[in-house]
């Protein structure tokens, strides 16, 4: 007789909803991170959900058209001091379904393509 599987919290119904949001635009996997999860688009790091809180991938080209619309970015304390990750929340009416949540998402895999192309620095191998 198999174990019974444990109930899912509402932070894993919300990943797995992030995933479902995220998946017409490829393979999505969450991985677990700090206590939250990052969240992988065809392998590329684009999203993290922290207290049920959708936070997508930006650089300085798409970070304008998230503070546009009302965005606001993760920040974290680090050794005492605000600390901010490229990453903002999505419009509220994006997580309501897949097709309007593809523009961001979008963007999001922009950023995360866009930083893997940055050439490393130099005395790096």
């Amino acid at each position: 007789m198999r174990a019974a599987t444990p109930p899912a919290s509402p932070a894993d119904a919300f990943v797995q909803h992030c995933i479902e949001l995220l998946s017409p635009l490829g393979r999505v996997r969450a991985k677990r991170m700090f206590g939250s999860h990052g969240l992988y688009l065809d392998e590329h790091f684009i999203a993290i959900v922290v207290q049920e809180q959708l936070y997508l991938k930006v650089d300085a080209t798409t970070q304008p058209q998230f503070e546009a619309a009302g965005g606001e970015p993760f920040v974290y304390s680090r050794k005492g001091e605000p600390t901010q990750l490229g990453f903002f929340t999505v419009p509220a009416e994006a997580l309501e379904a897949p097709p309007l949540m593809a523009p961001w998402a979008r963007l999001a895999l922009q950023a995360a393509l866009a930083k893997g192309r940055r050439k490393p620095r130099a005395g790096r191998g």
